[in-house]
């Protein structure tokens, strides 16, 4: 019975790559190919193809587990590559290197005359590294055995999802174990709709058809203040409206004020402690009402873009979960044990759908913890230790508790800090703007909190994340030795200012 199964998924399949064009000859092949793979029960079965759900089912595979990856989208990656992390750090690279060509390079003898922005250029070379990275996706499933299914999948019971074929018609995928891992999608806020023309999201805000002369960014959050960068480069006039009294509020307070100086120096403008109480699309842009937080005098604020960037939400509903009894909290996000298990036998959940951090690299360590569980392995992940990074420029990445978590926690500590004005490879590229920061057990010396801002942060951060991961000490860092000329050495030298003295200030 199984050899007849294989027999005919894998004649499906040779009879998939040889259509050139979705015509009838490869749709009935699809089909045929996931009624095959639906037939044969899995040991994983994966709802969800991000970066949670498809590091999950890659692992899970190479475990030794039979796997079944479901996507609904028919491109793998998730938010994250086909409309997050990986266009929208397309676009700021792209903007950066304009904005460097138009404010900087004459400073290093390079001249450009008639510069100018090719917009379409700029996006399709976006959606060439989309595709390339999908398309990997798609070869690693391949290389590692895991059968994708392509298609909106429903949980009908705690082994079996019924699964809407991309290309029309049903199956069912039946499995031991199933893990939800459906990310999230963006949060909208009362009374303003998102129609991805004048009001948009950040996955509207990543495809816009001309750069608008204003635009209004409600959040000043990560993804406002990443995606308010690119378009502000491009010569946009950026306002960002945010109800909270500082930008970023889980950053430590001394970066946040650089890092809004550094922002407004680019000339971005900022409206904290405000709201929007009203918003009128009926003539060629978007007029907001604003009023403050604390409530009083309106005021109104126009804009031919308004991109709404207010967090995100888990998407959980319309999967069947309720039907099956799995718990959520309030907010839509699955409850889950140590071992990624809902309160349903055999129903996992990982990433952006449960309790924690909304970030890619903690979904993959999730789906990476939850398979390994499954294998009869032992999985960890430390949520105090996941970095977080804003890639503006220059970036802020960080890792640990901020100074004002720590002093609430009563813990005495020393704080050391070093500017890359004192750094040598810093000057030599022109680009010294920002700061390391380092907090420390004051009677061990142990790090707690490393919090940088610098050009690459995103990239120095991991030596961070490796020091805490292992409980160094600020001593510890500061005695290995570091490159030379390198950014890196900023964070050598705040470890050295922590723990007694730095050398360059």
């Amino acid at each position: 019975m199984a050899l007849a199964i294989l027999a005919r998924r894998r004649a499906a399949e040779a009879v998939a790559r040889r259509a050139h064009a979705p015509g009838a000859a490869a749709l009935s092949a699809w089909r045929a190919y996931a009624a095959a793979a639906a037939a044969e029960e899995s040991d994983v079965v994966v709802v969800g193809g991000g970066p949670g759900g498809y590091v999950a089912a890659i692992k899970a595979a190479q475990l030794g587990l039979k796997t079944t990856c479901i996507e609904k989208r028919g491109t793998l990656g998730g938010t994250c590559l086909n409309v997050g992390c990986i266009p929208s750090k397309a676009l700021l690279h792209s903007s950066h290197m304009y904005h460097e060509a138009k404010t900087s390079f004459a400073h290093h003898g390079v001249k450009i005359s008639n510069l100018e922005v090719d917009l379409p250029a700029m996006m399709a070379q976006k959606d060439k590294a989309v595709a390339g990275l999908t398309k990997g996706i798609e070869g690693l499933f391949k290389k590692n055995k895991v059968t994708y299914v392509k298609g909106f999948g429903k949980l009908t019971s705690p082994s079996e999802v019924s699964v809407d074929l991309v290309d029309g018609g049903n199956t069912v995928v039946k499995g031991k174990n199933i893990i939800i891992a459906t990310g999230s999608d963006v949060k909208s806020l009362p009374g303003i709709t998102i129609d991805e023309k004048k009001i948009v999201s950040s996955t509207g805000a990543l495809c816009l058809s001309g750069i608008p002369k204003k635009m209004v960014v409600i959040g000043a959050g990560y993804i406002g203040l990443e995606m308010g960068s690119v378009w502000n480069r491009l010569g946009t006039e950026v306002t960002v409206v945010e109800f909270a009294p500082d930008i970023v509020p889980s950053m430590d307070g001394e970066i946040r004020k650089q890092f809004q100086r550094m922002l407004q120096k680019q000339k971005m403008k900022f409206m904290l402690k405000t709201k929007v109480v009203g918003v009128d699309t009926s003539g060629d842009g978007v007029k907001l009402t604003l009023e403050p937080a604390a409530g009083g005098e309106q005021s109104t604020l126009e804009a031919d873009i308004v991109l709404v960037s207010a967090g995100r939400t888990p998407y959980t509903a319309g999967l069947g979960l309720d039907a099956i009894g799995v718990e959520m909290d309030k907010a839509g996000r699955i409850l889950v044990d140590k071992r990624f298990m809902t309160n349903v036998n055999g129903v996992y959940a990982i990433g952006d759908a449960i309790p924690g951090p909304m970030l890619a690299h903690k979904a993959e360590e999730d789906g990476v913890a939850c398979v390994e569980f499954l294998a009869g392995k032992e999985g960890h992940v430390d949520y105090d230790l996941v970095p977080g990074v804003v890639y503006t420029h220059p970036e802020v990445a960080s890792v640990g508790k901020t100074e004002e978590q720590v002093k609430a926690s009563g813990i005495p500590y020393r704080v050391g800090k070093f500017p890359l004005m004192a750094n040598s490879r810093a000057k030599a590229i022109d680009d010294a703007e920002g700061m390391v920061k380092v907090v420390a057990d004051k009677e061990t010396d142990k790090i707690l909190g490393v919090h940088i801002m610098a050009q690459n942060a995103g990239e120095i951060i991991h030596e961070a994340v490796l020091a805490l991961q292992y409980g160094a000490s600020s001593e510890d860092v500061a005695r290995i030795c570091h490159a030379h000329p390198t950014v890196s050495e900023a964070l050598k030298e705040a470890c050295l200012q922590t723990h007694s003295k730095a050398i360059h200030i």
